[in-house]
């Protein structure tokens, strides 16, 4: 099931566990808006060449659409069909961690910004989009043109209380900061416009550490619900990257054992607990987990079902799947990657009575975070990082409890108790609002 699928398979069973009206429940499901542009630019050695750029905005009951803008190849022309009436799938390639940008899982995408905004109380919709490129055959100068050439394209659709872009796969603060200036040239001097900006731009401090430390605060949350604690435990980390690498980092800072990890590269494991600063250090260097010293290689395809008490997959969607839930060890799964148990495993691992935190609320620090940079900016008034991080932790520890209320309100999991809060309060924003169909 890809992930269109099974997002619009959970928003429906909230939608039936709150009883929401028919008609309400379709409208909910249909994107606000597609936009697809053409982005033409002259490239370095004088030859045009053109590029599809695209957005899906998806609600915007609950305030201005908030979602990633993602430089891929691959970008399908059918992305302006009706998302649910047809069922690509995501191509995995296999000398990268590089995805087909999927019409779907873009769609996907935007809908799970809908409900992870909301279930993180914050006041955003879901939005998602990005140009289909490959930006590894483009020069600096050709990424920033063809940037701000999307950005001309976009400029009156986008907006510091419309939809706010902020870096996905592909971008970075760089290509947030090139946004930001192509759009002021229409708009004024607007740092809101995005988030994920330089710090020298009006980007929020802690905003890098931000999905990572989200990551912490709802995985203590959930342990402390179990009279458990972060310290002592043992963890395995699936994935490296910026979200793995952050997690692994405070996880081991608050008394945490991470057994093992992996990337792209390889996997490695030590059973005594890997010296985490010294991996961060060696990947660095390195720019993988291979060969590190301080621990044993192993196969990468087993680093989801080694022995620990707690997993935390941190890179690509789809990892748990039928075939390997059945030997998942793990008491506890974080889901700090979009996606990453299907349905099938999330059956299978309920019945042996692994606790699963899902990712619209696990991974919601990030988004938290870009939130609290847009308030910086809309204000004009900064804050340290001490502030950033204890208010994440607020708003984390208070998703939580909500969560969980709905979790004994409607008698479910934490996933559909994750569902049934988002799909709530965009549908009370949508009725006061008197959109409803």
């Amino acid at each position: 099931m890809n992930a269109l699928s099974a997002t619009i398979r959970n928003f429906r069973r909230a939608a039936r566990l709150l009883g929401l009206d028919s008609k309400l429940e379709e409208s909910l499901l249909i994107p606000f808006r597609e936009i697809k542009v053409e982005c033409t630019i002259p490239k370095d050695d004088g030859t045009l060449a053109s590029f599809v750029g695209f957005r899906v905005q998806h609600d915007n009951a609950r305030g201005p659409m908030k979602g990633g803008i993602r430089y891929h190849p691959e970008v399908d022309g059918n992305l302006l069909l009706p998302c649910y009436f047809h069922h690509l799938h995501i191509t995995e390639m296999t000398n990268s961690e590089e995805l087909q940008v999927d019409p779907d899982e873009v769609n996907a995408l935007a809908q799970l910004m809908t409900w992870k905004t909301a279930v993180a109380n914050i006041p955003f919709g879901g939005a998602k989009g990005g140009i289909g490129c490959n930006p590894s055959e483009l020069s600096k100068s050709e990424i920033e043109r063809l940037t701000r050439v999307f950005t001309q394209k976009i400029h009156d659709l986008i907006g510091v209380h419309i939809d706010v872009p902020a870096p996905d796969m592909g971008t970075n603060p760089q290509t947030m900061a090139w946004i930001l200036d192509e759009y002021s040239k229409f708009h004024s001097y607007s740092p809101g416009i995005v988030t994920g900006k330089p710090i020298d731009l009006g980007g929020s401090l802690g905003r890098d550490a931000a999905t990572g430390r989200g990551v912490l605060f709802a995985t203590e949350a959930l342990l402390n619900d179990h009279g458990k604690s972060v310290s002592g435990l043992r963890f395995v980390i699936q994935g490296f990257g910026n979200v793995g690498s952050w997690t692994a980092k405070l996880i081991s800072e608050n008394g945490g054992k991470v057994v093992a990890v992996s990337d792209i590269t390889g996997a490695i494991k030590n059973s005594n607990g890997i010296d985490i600063p010294a991996l961060l250090k060696h990947v660095e260097e390195t720019q993988g987990v291979k060969g590190f010293q301080g621990a044993d290689a192993i196969d990468a395809n087993s680093i989801l079902v080694e022995d620990c008490d707690v997993l935390i997959p941190a890179a690509l969607g789809g990892v748990i799947n039928r075939e390997n839930a059945n030997e998942i060890k793990a008491k506890y799964i974080i889901e700090a990657a979009n996606h990453p148990t299907d349905p099938d495993a999330d059956e299978i691992l309920s019945k042996k009575g692994v606790v699963i935190l899902p990712d619209i609320y696990a991974n919601s620090g990030g988004v938290t975070v870009s939130y609290f940079e847009w308030v910086q900016n809309v204000q004009g008034f900064m804050w340290d990082e001490d502030k950033v991080n204890r208010e994440l932790k607020t708003y984390m520890t208070n998703g939580y409890k909500a969560m969980k209320e709905m979790c004994k309100t409607h008698n479910c999991e934490l996933r559909m108790g994750a569902f049934t809060l988002g799909v709530s309060r965009v549908a009370r924003a949508t009725i006061l609002r008197g959109w409803e169909a």
